[in-house]
């Protein structure tokens, strides 16, 4: 049974930080890609950073220069490291892995094969 749990949400004022977590179990993720995807109130889904296999990093466009993501190979993990933080990027972040990598399309969710359930990021102006 694959499982991903996140942690690390929360309440934070606008130019703060958080650093979300994700500890996967059920499969050896060494070769797989993760990702972080959020979703605010009333809008999809939308992609935020992806952790290759090789370690390579993609970022979405609106977080590029204040977001990070890194994977742990030997915990299983994946983090998302957030800084100066705006109102928009509230919502709840999800991490999912993707079993295989397709060129140009990792923000396509239906690719995404287990996800979490999900923590809640505020950020109050």
């Amino acid at each position: 049974q694959v499982q991903l749990v996140e942690s690390g949400g929360g309440l934070v004022q606008a130019g703060g930080s958080l650093r979300l977590s994700c500890v996967a179990s059920g499969r050896t993720f060494s070769n797989y890609a993760m990702a972080w995807f959020r979703q605010a109130p009333g809008k999809e889904r939308e992609f935020v950073a992806a952790s290759r296999s090789s370690g390579t990093a993609i970022l979405a466009d609106s977080v590029k220069g204040r977001f990070t993501i890194s994977k742990d190979n030997v915990r299983n993990s994946v983090y998302l490291q957030m800084i100066s933080l705006k109102p928009e990027d509230t919502g709840i972040y999800y991490c999912a892995t993707l079993p295989r990598w397709y060129p140009g399309r990792y923000k396509d969710k239906s690719l995404y094969d287990y996800w979490g359930q999900g923590t809640q990021v505020t950020v109050s102006s």
